[in-house]
């Protein structure tokens, strides 16, 4: 019962603690209202004003609360009681750091540090020197006495705790909806797709069975002494037949293979897990070599099944010139789906000059300072012809479920375009769809060369 006899000590600490606090009754209504309301409000901007309002509805002190904003990488206020003053979302002036202990500042104020768990503070989703979450202010600094300053010190102890639990929750709320967000990744990118191991398997058994025949008839050529030079070369044409066919199966399975291996390795990474968040992993590559013609030739035969002709320009630099620096893996899984949808939603169109075409295109463009002054953007882009998508519908076309009244008896669960979303977005692009002359273009724009490696450091 070490514990227990622990948890005795620790009480009678506190009562000691709250016996030489000496607590006035104001001060101790003031932390019960506190607890109770921090308990009531969900919303954390609504609990950041209460962390304010307290001490001014129970001692008229205006306070302002100044807290960690990953975002920023720095404190920003978050809360305050008077109109005037700074804006929200500024970082606190140049007289306001953290400190040991409270302490008055020039201006007027007194400046309290807020503090985490130290020993839960790891987990928090960004990091922090000295466990600083934030900086209460409270002012004018002439109406707290000695022991109001003592109060107002413990007071910011439990803004801290509150606020130390507040970030753990909603990293996890984040991280399970992440979560459900990878299942659905892994469901659409990985599970269906290797649902064709099943169509390989079955044709690689048809030729084996082929080749059991072939086996089958040499035993009884042999046997029954009818190996002429006639049977023999026409059992040996199949033979070599059934054998290219074999071989052709294995590459499929081997190309199929290394391709579901590359999108496992992506989504099942560790990290994903570990930050609850899909993580880079950068190298620089021919995005034409590397990324868009290994999974085209996963569609070719499907495109050439539906009767879609494929223009494979891919404008721009020389293809020698084009090194990005992308996570391959994802970026595959991007072109995956824009040419999946393109193979679900491709429909004839009659061009100016009468001819009937129906196609799929893929191509790239750079587009000078497209991120900023010197800040080139290269533009990536999968376009197949067919009706234009609904005006109404095309702001919506990226959100999760989403799915637009032209897809409504087609196959699909909403989550392609989501994935690709994301995707291009860590990578610090942006995504985009157009309405152009004969059908849809779909595309997403990387920062040039080198500027992905900026953002990744």
């Amino acid at each position: 019962m070490a514990t227990l006899s622990y948890i005795w000590k620790r009480i009678e600490s506190k009562r000691n603690d709250f016996r030489f606090y000496d607590f006035s009754q104001t001060e101790s209504n003031a932390l019960a209202a506190f607890f109770d309301l921090a308990q009531e409000f969900n919303s954390i901007e609504d609990f950041y004003f209460l962390c304010t309002a307290v001490p001014k509805a129970f001692f008229d002190l205006e306070a302002r609360l100044y807290v960690m904003e990953p975002k920023m990488n720095g404190l920003a206020l978050v809360a305050k009681t008077e109109e005037e003053g700074p804006a929200l979302h500024t970082p606190p002036p140049s007289y306001l750091m953290p400190g040991e202990r409270p302490y008055r500042t020039g201006s007027g104020s007194l400046a309290l540090t807020i503090r985490g768990k130290k020993f839960l503070i790891d987990l928090l989703p960004f990091k922090t020197r000295d466990n600083v979450l934030g900086l209460l202010e409270i002012y004018p600094d002439k109406s707290v006495d000695p022991h109001r300053e003592l109060f107002f010190e413990k007071y910011a102890n439990r803004i801290g705790f509150n606020i130390h639990n507040r970030f753990l929750f909603e990293k996890n709320i984040e991280h399970l909806k992440f979560i459900k967000s990878l299942v659905a990744d892994i469901e659409h990118n990985i599970i269906v797709p290797n649902m064709v191991y099943k169509l390989f398997l079955r044709r690689l058994k048809g030729k084996i069975a082929k080749n059991v025949e072939i086996e089958r008839l040499f035993k009884t050529l042999t046997v029954e002494g009818q190996c002429d030079k006639g049977h023999v070369e026409s059992v040996l044409a199949e033979l070599i037949d059934v054998n290219q066919g074999l071989t052709e199966e294995f590459e499929n399975i081997d190309e199929h293979y290394r391709n579901m291996s590359l999108f496992l390795e992506t989504l099942l990474r560790r990290s994903h897990f570990d930050q609850g968040r899909l993580t880079l992993r950068t190298t620089p590559c021919n995005i034409r070599q590397d990324v868009v013609r290994p999974q085209l030739e996963r569609f070719i035969d499907h495109f050439k099944e539906m009767s879609i002709a494929i223009d494979d320009e891919f404008g721009g630099l020389p293809s020698e010139e084009i090194v990005s620096v992308v996570d391959v893996g994802l970026v595959a899984q991007v072109y995956a789906n824009f040419f999946s949808n393109a193979l679900k939603y491709a429909r004839e169109v009659v061009t100016e000059n009468g001819e009937k075409k129906k196609y799929m295109s893929y191509g790239r463009e750079i587009l000078k300072d497209y991120f900023g002054q010197g800040k080139d953007g290269v533009k990536y882009n999968v376009f197949s012809t067919g009706p234009h998508i609904d005006p109404a519908e095309r702001e919506k076309i990226f959100d999760e479920g989403y799915r637009g009244s032209n897809a409504v008896e087609r196959p699909g669960t909403g989550h392609g375009l989501t994935f690709v979303k994301n995707a291009v977005e860590i990578h610090g692009g942006v995504v985009g769809y157009e309405a152009t002359q004969y059908g849809n273009n779909f595309y997403f724009i990387f920062p040039k060369t080198g500027e992905m490696a900026r953002n990744e450091k």
